[in-house]
């Protein structure tokens, strides 16, 4: 089984009297989005601020180009997706359900929504009551097979950044009391602080992707009976480097991150399954 994974892309609206600027978004959005959507896996997945403030405009157009393509296609919510309308406005145009689950033979994939609703002063992750408790059937229900939990937000204290304010689901809620719950492996990928971070606790593997305007790329995650691969692939050009430098200067609502790249062991790993029932193993 292959997925291919992308994180933050802020897809933006830009301003028509700026011209240069438009050229250089057109043109960093579609070949970030074909190079993601060519290559070939059972599931192309978004970790969320797929879109830069959730207008409808940005919206449609970010998903005209994805469904030109014949993709399965999840995206899971980010805060910057939910700042310009309702939740319900932006799944109605999104074709997306809020959470769900999809069991394969191989792993179970579950797609939570870790954002709060038109709250542009508070980015931080939330999780509501009702979504834990479906989270933990799902946690559950995947026994001893590999779980994959896609979300924007990190789990508070996990990967880079995700103890700074804000920066992960809100610390009060106690992720661990429904991940903790799982037998053999976890796999937690997610957005939101846009840097390259993986790390291991007890017995789930944390993975945390940049926003591909600092770092233009995917992850590749390819599962088999053995072990999971998680590998970075770049997609980094002269012309793509350039188009970001014209949107920084221009975009609102986004602040580029010089150290978004991580170390290679940052960027990619193998999770074994073989001694799954052990905590820690990577």
């Amino acid at each position: 089984m292959k997925l291919v994974v992308m994180g933050d892309l802020h897809y933006h609206e830009a301003d028509a009297a700026i011209p240069e600027w438009v050229a250089a978004r057109d043109d960093f959005y579609r070949t970030m989005l074909e190079r993601f959507l060519e290559l070939e896996a059972d599931v192309h997945i978004s970790l969320g601020d797929l879109t830069n403030y959730g207008h409808p405009s940005e919206l449609q157009e970010v998903y005209g180009i994805i469904r030109q393509h014949d993709r399965t296609f999840y995206h899971a919510l980010g805060n910057h997706d939910l700042y310009a309308q309702t939740r319900k406005d932006v799944l109605n145009i999104t074709g997306q359900a809020r959470y769900h689950v999809i069991r394969t033979e191989k792993a179970d994939l579950a797609f939570i929504d870790t954002a709060k609703e038109m709250d542009f002063e508070d980015w931080g992750g939330w999780v509501d009551e009702e979504q834990l408790r479906w989270l933990e059937g799902v946690v559950k229900a995947s026994g001893t097979k590999p779980l994959l939990v896609f979300a924007h937000h990190p789990v508070y204290n996990t990967t880079t950044r995700s103890d700074k304010e804000k920066g992960s689901i809100h610390p009060d809620i106690d992720m661990w009391k429904v991940l903790g719950q799982k037998e053999g492996t976890g796999i937690y990928f997610n957005g939101h602080t846009h840097v390259d971070s993986i790390v291991a606790q007890k017995n789930w593997t944390f993975v945390q992707l940049p926003a591909c305007l600092d770092q233009p790329g995917v992850r590749i995650v390819e599962i088999d009976a053995e072990e999971i691969r998680i590998s970075p692939l770049d997609i980094a050009n002269d012309a793509l480097e350039k188009n970001a430098e014209i949107m920084y200067s221009n975009m609102k609502h986004f602040r580029p991150n010089p150290e978004a790249r991580g170390a290679e062991s940052d960027r990619g790993c193998v999770v074994s399954l073989l001694q799954a029932a052990e905590p820690g193993q990577a």
